[in-house]
């Protein structure tokens, strides 16, 4: 089963070769190593002078403002409210007594935020007008008609190194806005179990954010249904809208309404701040997965239907590049998509987007290959060298070609094997387009005996083109037969025509009708075929037939006597008297046969 075993040699030789390519990326990764080795053997005390000593970490990851924040979100949510107050800048003295109190009264004004924007992740912080260098605006909450901005100082750390803590400012104000703090009313009328914490949130929360999932579900289904309104009503009318079309979109259209409708329901719960977060890093997630399949669905059915007119109009060239163009803006949406979740789940995209250009240049140098058979195929289909459905011989092998992809072009072969040819190769290859010839050749050499007389030579060529003239499927314009000339064992006539018909099943037909035809005026003639080889004669040998020899040398002088030689061809009323005469197929033959 399967392609031959390889070569015992050539797997030797494959991991071998991958052994050293290993061995050679070990070595160029130690040589920076081998060169700090050797210099600070050379020059003493080089590498202790270099070499800086590690800038001190704080083992709550308050480098940040980012880590501050969600550090300290992570420990009130979870009712560590201890180390919560850690974050905080305020004295030890008070941190110990008021530390717990303030921290949670901090998580309950925090939770009255909006959604988080993106907060720092860089040490230095960001710079925003109206503030120093040392201190960040993370937010700002709207309680009746006062607002308090969110601010986080950068602080020295007493374990050495800086800090960011929430400012001592924005703490002097909590206390304030924590007494106009409403409490939910809906909390207070459940029953405990719903008030219960899982996983840092109420059960009710939960179970409200599970019920919504379905009600968000039918919701979007009905708002799919009503803007398919129009479509329903008109089904049947003639000139429907562009919204026929719409079946093919509903299923996007769906999950994009049902995302939007339960992040509307999930807004009044008012979950807590940590938890809404992470939520609408999801619905985020869910959103471009949404958009990205809405834009995929419209290309796919636009390039379709454009596709579809260009083969209707018969540039089925044009369908092939467009089947192209549309594999390449899928891969191109998908690309984006895939940029678009990693915005959503909070990855910086400036460094992704630089590391995608980078990469890209990597790639570019490592995958010239691939690109040449991109532009390769875009560059064939564009010239319309060739379309899928094709018949070609390409340098030698016949194949029909059954797609155009990316990368290469697969044929199916007369031998019902597919061929592979990479697009790049394809673009430099001789090809013959054996599917846009309007006719075919015609051109068999036929040899024979030397005992052919010049009289029997002119009766068989004057009945050849007799034939050609007459078949209705030879051109009567191009026919010829000639003698060509004088071979080693042989006499040769050429004969050149064209069938005219597209199909090569049909031409064989045609053809085999031609020779058949051709073989019996050569035995008509009085002669035969002559075999490429040399004929002693040991006894009595007929040779040519005197009878027939005679009968064709009188029918030369008839045309001789009647001025009707047919040399160097007919006479053109002769000619349209028996053009097309001769039946085909012939009379007696099956295809005829009306009972069949």
């Amino acid at each position: 089963m399967g392609g031959p075993a390889p070569h015992p040699k050539v797997v030797t030789m494959n991991s071998s070769c991958k052994r050293s390519l290993v061995l050679m990326f070990c070595c160029l990764l130690s040589l920076p190593a081998v060169a700090q080795v050797s210099l600070s053997q050379i020059v003493p005390g080089t590498s202790q002078t270099a070499k800086t000593p590690p800038a001190p970490t704080d083992p709550l990851g308050r480098e940040t403002p980012s880590g501050t924040f969600f550090g300290f979100l992570q420990d009130a949510q979870s009712n560590k409210f201890d180390l919560a107050a850690q974050y905080l800048q305020m004295s030890a003295s008070r941190r110990q007594t008021q530390g717990e109190e303030i921290s949670r009264e901090l998580l309950a004004v925090l939770n009255l935020m909006g959604n988080l924007r993106s907060i720092s992740t860089n040490p230095e912080g960001t710079a925003q007008v109206g503030l120093p260098p040392d201190r960040e605006r993370v937010g700002t909450i709207s309680i009746d008609d006062r607002e308090l901005d969110i601010i986080l100082a950068r602080v020295d750390s007493p374990a050495g190194g800086k800090i960011w803590l929430f400012s001592s400012e924005t703490l002097a104000q909590i206390p304030d806005l924590y007494e106009n703090v409403e409490t939910q009313q809906v909390e207070t009328k459940l029953p405990s179990p719903l008030r219960r914490d899982i996983l840092y949130m109420p059960a009710w929360q939960w179970l409200a954010l599970l019920l919504g999932i379905p009600l968000a579900a039918g919701l979007g289904w009905l708002l799919v249904k009503f803007v398919s309104l129009p479509n329903i009503l008109w089904r049947h009318h003639r000139n429907q809208p562009v919204l026929r079309h719409w079946s093919a979109v509903s299923g996007p259209v769906w999950l994009l309404f049902g995302v939007v409708i339960h992040a509307i329901i999930t807004k009044l719960l008012r979950l807590p701040l940590l938890h809404r977060h992470y939520y609408y890093r999801i619905v985020g997630v869910v959103l471009v997965i949404a958009l990205a399949w809405l834009t995929l669905r419209f290309l796919t059915r636009g390039l379709d239907i454009l596709r579809n007119r260009a083969i209707a109009r018969g540039s089925a060239g044009t369908g092939s590049l467009v089947l192209l163009g549309q594999r390449i803006i899928k891969v191109i949406v998908i690309l984006f998509a895939g940029l678009g979740i990693l915005g959503a789940l909070g990855f910086n995209m400036t460094t992704a987007l630089a590391g995608l250009g980078i990469g890209g240049l990597a790639i570019g140098f490592g995958a010239q290959k691939t690109i040449e058979n991109l532009f390769g195929g875009v560059s064939v289909l564009a010239d319309e060298v060739i379309r899928v459905g094709d018949t070609c011989n390409f340098n030698g092998r016949v194949g029909t070609i059954e797609d155009i992809s990316l990368r290469s072009t697969r044929i199916r072969t007369v031998e019902r094997t597919e061929l592979a040819i990479p697009n790049g190769t394809l673009a430099t290859m001789n090809i013959e387009n054996l599917t846009r010839r309007d006719k075919i050749l015609f051109n068999p050499t036929l040899g024979l005996r030397y005992e052919t007389t010049a009289d029997q030579l002119r009766f068989l060529l004057a009945e050849c083109r007799r034939l050609l003239y007459e078949h209705p499927k030879v051109e009567t314009a191009s026919a010829r037969i000639r003698f060509s000339g004088f071979l080693e064992s042989s006499l040769s006539l050429e004969i050149f025509s064209y069938i005219l018909t597209k199909d090569m099943a049909e031409y064989t037909a045609i053809r085999e009708d031609l020779l058949l035809h051709i073989m019996d005026i050569v035995a008509n003639s009085g002669t035969g075929f002559a075999f490429p080889s040399q004929t002693v004669y040991l006894g009595k040998d007929e040779g040519v037939n005197p009878e027939k020899a005679a009968r064709a040398a009188a029918k030369v002088a008839e045309w001789r006597e009647g001025q009707q030689l047919p040399f160097p061809d007919f006479a053109q009323t002769e000619i349209s008297q028996f053009r097309d005469s001769l039946p085909y197929p012939a009379p007696e033959s099956a295809v005829n046969n009306k009972k069949w």
